[in-house]
């Protein structure tokens, strides 16, 4: 036993025999008054069977709480679990896109100035276009790519492509705004205009890079080859010439009808809005891509390769943004008393660190 326990042991024995009554045997000096007659104890009351399970506590003070505050512990309101719960309930029939802004933001810079740098190393002519051999044969290439060359280049159609370009990075600009109005939340337009800015510079530095890596001749520089075929010491001197694969207005154009179509789908997928907008959004790239081919700027497997990796892009982006839920507290603490009458609980710490 202890010594603080053998002291309160003590103390409790000196305390009960100084206020002991005397014995019978035992001289009482002085008088006394005559006995008060003994009370009688009131019926102890029985425990409800609601206050059977709480745990007794010593009597503290006044404000103490009442037997109606207290909830046994196998009531069914005291039950808990140990998993973590969500703030708040998940939004029915809706889908959330979550954006951090701090990395979303680095991977577009990181992106367009990836993009950016190689056109710059482009644009020097240090890097020197691949040259067509003089016994080239048009029945070498592909046979979907041989009407490229066998066509007249129109260079309207270079124009044309480029309006179509320009009217998809100009949706892509508008869409977010109309997301904030329909949705009347200023966070929806930013997560919007986040995706459509990711979607569009992965695009952009994908297709640079493989147009360095690849560096296939345009459909014009085969033109323009075979045109120079019998003329001694001809060389095609244009870095731009060797950019074909894969077409860059195909992939940014498909990359955003892709966003939007997925966006669309997400927020309205029982609406005729979705629909269209795949419709536009198919229709405008296979217009642009119909006008590359057109203006002798690329093969059809370049705008066919560039319009599925645009897509591609375009669908991945704001599905690893997609949230079905509200984020969970990142740290959760909670206590789970031990039942069956045993003493003390479990206390659990989740989180993410």
């Amino acid at each position: 036993m202890s010594r603080r326990a053998l002291f309160c042991l003590s103390v409790l024995l000196v305390t009960s025999f100084a206020v002991s009554p005397a014995r019978a045997d035992e001289p009482n000096p002085t008088p006394s008054a005559p006995p008060a007659p003994k009370e009688t104890p009131a019926p102890k009351e029985e425990p409800s069977p609601a206050a059977a399970g709480a745990t007794a506590s010593p009597t503290t003070s006044a404000t103490s709480a009442t037997s109606d505050d207290i909830q046994p512990s196998k009531d069914k309101e005291r039950k808990v679990s140990l998993e973590p719960k969500a703030a708040e309930a998940p939004p029915v029939g809706r889908v959330t896109f979550d954006i951090d802004p701090f990395a979303d933001s680095a991977m577009i810079a990181v992106s367009l100035g990836f993009a950016g740098t190689l056109e710059l190393i482009n644009s020097t002519g240090e890097i020197r276009p691949q040259q067509i051999a003089q016994p080239f044969d048009r029945s070498q290439l592909f046979f979907l790519d041989r009407p490229a060359v066998a066509q007249t280049p129109d260079p309207r159609a270079g124009t044309y492509s480029t309006i179509g370009l320009g009217a998809a990075v100009a949706f892509a600009f508008v869409d977010p705004v109309l997301s904030g109005i329909r949705e009347k939340s200023v966070q929806t337009g930013l997560a919007d205009a986040f995706m459509y800015a990711e979607s569009m510079s992965f695009s952009l530095a994908m297709t640079s890079i493989v147009k360095m890596a690849v560096r296939r001749p345009r459909p014009i520089a085969y033109i323009d080859a075979e045109e120079h075929r019998n003329v001694p010491g001809y060389t095609n001197n244009s870095t731009d010439s060797a950019l074909s694969f894969f077409s860059g207005h195909a992939a940014i154009t498909a990359t955003v009808g892709a966003t939007a179509t997925y966006l669309a789908f997400a927020r309205a997928p029982h609406t005729a809005r979705p629909w269209v907008t795949l419709a536009v959004g198919t229709l405008l790239t296979t217009f642009v891509s119909v006008e590359r081919v057109r203006a002798g700027k690329h093969f059809p497997t370049d705008v066919i390769a560039g319009s599925i990796a645009g897509a591609g892009i375009g669908v991945v982006v704001p599905h690893l943004h997609r949230t079905d839920d509200i984020k969970q507290r990142r740290i959760w603490v909670g206590y789970t008393p031990l039942g069956d009458g045993a003493r003390g609980g479990l206390f659990n710490v989740n989180g993410v660190f």
